[in-house]
C-alpha cells in the first residue's frame, strides 16, 4: 500500500551520466529496487501542480522560506479520467518535508478541484487528507497551472530502513493541455543529466555519505515546478522584448 502521512527530510542532487552509472552501480549493493522498475527500467510519473491565478504558491517557494506548501494531482503512467490517481499537499518548514495525500479517481480528483466540494468518501480515501485538501483548495482558490512529468528509477532501504533514492529524467513541463493524458512538455533539464533525491527521516547512512564524498557529488536546489515557472517567466519576457 502506498504510504499517505510521512515526514522526510529530502537532498536533491544534478548528477552526469557518468556521476549516475557510478553511483548507481554501488547504491544497488545496499538497496532495493522500486516493484515499479522490476525490469531495470525507468517508469513514468506525471503531475498536474495547482496554483493560484496569479501563482502565489510558487513564487514564494522561490523565494525560499521557512515554510511553503504546493498542491498536485500525480499518476504512475498515462491515465484515463477513470484510473486511480493521488492528489497530495506537499509542505516544507525548516527542511523537513511532510506529505498527505490521498487515493482519487481521476475524474473525481478533478472536480474536486474545481468545485471545492469534497468528494463522497470511499474505502479507498484517506478521510483525514480529504478534510485538509477540502480547505487548501478552497482557501487558496487553485487552478491547474503546469504539467510536469519524467521517468524515474527508485530504490529503497532495506531491513526497515525508510531511505529511498531516486534518480528522475527526461524531466519536462507544459502550461497548456493540462491533463494527465497526455505526457508531453518541454524539457527542463537539459538531456543526459539526472536528478537524483536522497529522502529519509534520519541521518544518511555511512556508506552513502562516503560515496558523496569519494566522489564529490555536490547538493542543489532544483524545484521541477519551480524550474518550469521559470522557464516561463524567461520565455514571455523575451516574447515581450521582440
Amino acid at each position: 500500500m502506498a504510504i499517505e502521512v510521512f515526514n522526510r527530510y529530502e537532498e536533491k542532487y544534478i548528477l552526469t551520466q557518468s556521476e549516475f552509472d557510478l553511483l548507481v552501480n554501488e547504491i544497488e549493493r545496499h538497496m532495493d529496487k522500486d516493484s515499479y522498475n522490476a525490469d531495470g527500467k525507468f517508469y513514468p510519473i506525471s503531475n498536474i501542480y495547482y496554483d493560484t491565478p496569479d501563482y502565489s504558491l510558487i513564487r514564494t517557494s522561490l523565494m525560499h522560506p521557512k515554510y511553503k506548501e504546493k498542491l498536485r494531482l500525480r499518476s504512475y503512467g498515462r491515465i484515463d479520467e477513470g484510473d486511480m490517481s493521488f492528489l497530495e499537499i506537499k509542505k516544507k518548514y525548516h527542511g523537513l518535508v511532510n506529505k498527505r495525500r490521498t487515493k482519487l479517481i481521476r475524474r473525481e480528483a478533478e472536480r474536486f478541484i474545481k468545485t471545492g466540494d469534497e468528494p463522497e468518501y470511499k474505502e479507498y480515501m484517506n478521510g483525514q487528507v480529504l478534510n485538509e485538501l477540502c480547505w487548501f483548495i478552497n482557501h487558496h482558490k487553485l487552478r491547474p497551472a503546469a504539467f510536469v512529468g519524467y521517468d524515474r528509477l527508485a530504490f529503497f532501504g532495506r531491513d526497515g530502513s525508510d531511505l529511498r533514492i531516486s534518480f528522475d529524467k527526461n524531466i519536462r513541463g507544459r502550461d497548456y493541455n493540462l491533463t494527465l493524458s497526455d505526457t508531453d512538455g518541454e524539457p527542463i533539464l537539459e538531456e543526459g543529466y539526472y536528478l537524483m533525491e536522497i529522502k529519509t527521516r534520519f541521518s544518511k547512512p555511512l556508506w552513502l555519505a562516503h560515496l558523496l564524498t569519494e566522489h564529490n557529488i555536490q547538493r542543489s536546489h532544483f524545484s521541477k515546478y519551480g524550474t518550469y515557472y521559470t522557464m516561463l517567466l524567461e520565455n514571455k519576457s523575451r516574447t515581450a522584448a521582440v
